[in-house]
């Protein structure tokens, strides 16, 4: 039996993983007509299509997916491998790549991580900013950041920062016009700022909890967001209420630009958490990362599943 050629294997993955040539090509470094080429020449040696192209897209046929399930993970058994091998030299080396949402990037990640890259110069950091759910594993990220108890259970996952809490705020203008709400069904009077999930695509129903009494509520408003940054902008301007962790408007709430209601319908619940594959064999440089980021949250009750989004 000829050998098979590995670098075949490893474009079918990237290709099927990407889904898309031109994505496939960049990440690679090679050109696009490199990629087909290499494809065609996979699935003629096996006689079989292993990917569906249209124009819009590429999916992978029922070969090709058994294929991709078979030999993907051994692909980030072989990277994991030789990342490990940075332990034997002087230095910590690497990249690790961590998908999170933007504001725990600016107020947890990089103030943790920065004296950690000025030790280690030989270590890099890639984040991607993406306020829904990635699947790390299927693209490629060494972690990433969510709440704790939208972890999925078959990752490791570490707190890295207190448990939180909701927060309905609006600015002081706002409520000098509008008559602050004392229940969440008073919020059907109020122009609420809204958020849509990036993954799901749908509102987010605001939650409320007051001595074990859940309650959901769906707000209504003039604006629609699918990020946080701008949902706080459009709170200092006056232009209605918003609902995020409470650590979004923190600054805001500190020199009474924002003001908050509700807060005892807003109970704590699960932080900030840094999530990985559990059979993944870490190297020294993301086992850097790790410690730079653990936080000792000391035993804690497990809070209500909340839904927002992490940013």
């Amino acid at each position: 039996m000829p050998r098979r050629n590995f670098n075949d294997l490893l474009a079918f993955v990237t290709v099927a993983r990407q889904g898309s040539f031109t994505r496939a090509a960049a990440q690679m470094g090679v050109t696009q007509s490199a990629l087909s080429q290499a494809i065609r020449g996979l699935e003629t040696q096996l006689d079989i299509r292993l990917l569906t192209r249209t124009t819009r897209s590429v999916t992978t046929t029922v070969a090709g997916e058994r294929l991709l399930q078979s030999i993907g993970p051994r692909f980030e058994d072989i990277e994991s491998a030789l990342d490990a091998l940075t332990d034997l030299r002087e230095k910590p080396a690497g990249t690790v790549r961590i998908t999170c949402g933007d504001h725990v990037l600016r107020t947890t990640l990089l103030p943790r991580l920065t004296p950690l890259l000025r030790a280690y110069p030989d270590i890099a950091l890639e984040f991607d900013v993406y306020n829904g759910l990635r699947n790390i594993v299927a693209d490629r990220f060494d972690a990433g950041v969510r709440m704790g108890d939208q972890v999925d259970k078959d990752m490791i996952a570490m707190p890295i920062g207190p448990m939180l809490r909701m927060a309905a705020v609006a600015s002081p203008a706002y409520f000098a016009a509008h008559p602050p709400p004392k229940t969440p069904d008073d919020l059907a009077r109020h122009s609420c700022i809204n958020i849509r999930f990036p993954t799901r695509g749908g509102l987010y129903a605001w939650e409320f909890e007051k001595k074990g009494r859940e309650q959901n509520v769906r707000v209504e408003g003039q604006l629609v967001f699918n990020s946080t940054l701008p949902m706080v902008a459009a709170a200092l301007d006056g232009l209605g209420i918003a609902y995020l962790p409470e650590d979004e408007f923190a600054p805001h709430l500190d020199s009474g630009r924002l003001q908050r209601v509700l807060a005892d319908w807003c109970p704590p619940f699960s932080g900030y958490h840094l999530y990985y594959p559990n059979r993944r064999q870490p190297s020294p440089a993301f086992s850097l990362v790790v410690d730079a980021l653990r936080y000792d949250a000391g035993p804690v009750s497990r809070p209500r599943r909340k839904k927002i989004p992490s940013s």
